[in-house]
Order: structure tokens, then C-alpha cells, then sequence
């Protein structure tokens, strides 16, 4: 069985994203696969087991259990995901809609959707489409969990140069 974390922060609500993933689980059949962690969500979801908030270390139990995450386009979860060589799906927050500040997200989400790594599910409309077509299998990790020995070379080369 496919077990599917969903995951929008803890700083604002994202109910489109909640709503869109309790729909798609209802209709395919997949309520029982899904652990939503919610944040300040308004409006909670009816077909999900869902949380407000997660402990870190249930958290990142949540993360290793899962073989699908679906969320918002947060770099921290993004690369939560992508250590762990987790398939993620991301629906990135709009400040047009005041789920977020900035449109950030949308920034952060065309990166990762440009080099292939992230599938992109621009609203609500897209995301039952792209989790349907999402692999639910264990992907192979597409970043480390430190910075690249080049990366570390670099840095200290410019520190300590006069």
C-alpha cells in the first residue's frame, strides 16, 4: 500500500491544497494511504486522517514512512523529500490568493520543475492529474544533505584569500 504524506508549513493556511488532496483521495479510493499535516488550516479535510502539526521527529517519521510527498513548494520540503530519495509532487502557495506573502513558491517551483526533479502542479485543477501520473515508488536521492566538496572548496578558498 501506497503511503502518501501531505505537508503545508506551519506559518499560513493552504486549504486549496488540503481540499484538492482529500478530493483526489476520495474519488481514487486512497483515503486510508494519506497523513495530512495541515498546519492553521481553516477548513479541515473530511476523507483524510489529518494533523495540525507534527512533532519534528514525527515529522520526519512522517517523511521516511512515505512513499509519495505531496506539497507546498518550500524549499525545506522540497529537499526534505529529495535527501531521503522521496517522489514528491509540489502545488506552490500564491500571494494572489493570500496564502503566502510572496510568490516565492512559484519561483521555487519553476527551478525544481526545470530541471526535471519536481513534478508541478500549478493549481488545484492540475494536481489530481499530476498525482495520478506521479511514480509512487522510492526514487533515488537527487541532493545529498550536505554541500558539495567543490562547493565547501570554494567557499573556504574565498575566505581565506586576502
Amino acid at each position: 500500500m501506497t503511503r502518501i504524506f501531505v505537508t503545508v508549513g506551519a506559518q499560513m493556511p493552504f486549504d486549496r491544497l488540503v481540499h484538492a488532496v482529500d478530493a483526489w483521495a476520495y474519488t481514487r479510493g486512497r483515503s486510508a494511504d494519506v497523513l495530512a499535516q495541515i498546519g492553521p488550516s481553516v477548513a479541515p479535510p473530511s476523507h483524510v486522517k489529518h494533523v495540525r502539526f507534527l512533532e519534528p521527529a514525527e515529522f520526519d517519521r512522517a517523511y521516511d514512512e512515505a512513499d509519495l510527498v505531496v506539497a507546498h513548494a518550500g524549499t525545506g520540503s522540497i529537499l526534505a523529500a529529495l535527501e531521503r530519495g522521496k517522489a514528491i509532487v509540489v502545488m506552490p502557495r500564491r500571494a494572489a490568493l493570500r496564502e503566502t506573502r510572496n510568490d516565492h513558491q512559484v519561483a521555487t517551483a519553476k527551478a525544481f520543475a526545470a530541471i526535471g526533479s519536481v513534478p508541478v502542479a500549478w493549481d488545484e485543477t492540475e494536481l489530481a492529474e499530476v498525482l495520478d501520473r506521479a511514480t509512487i515508488s522510492r526514487g533515488e536521492a537527487v541532493v545529498g544533505r550536505y554541500a558539495s566538496p567543490r562547493l565547501i572548496g570554494a567557499i573556504k578558498s574565498f575566505v581565506e584569500s586576502p
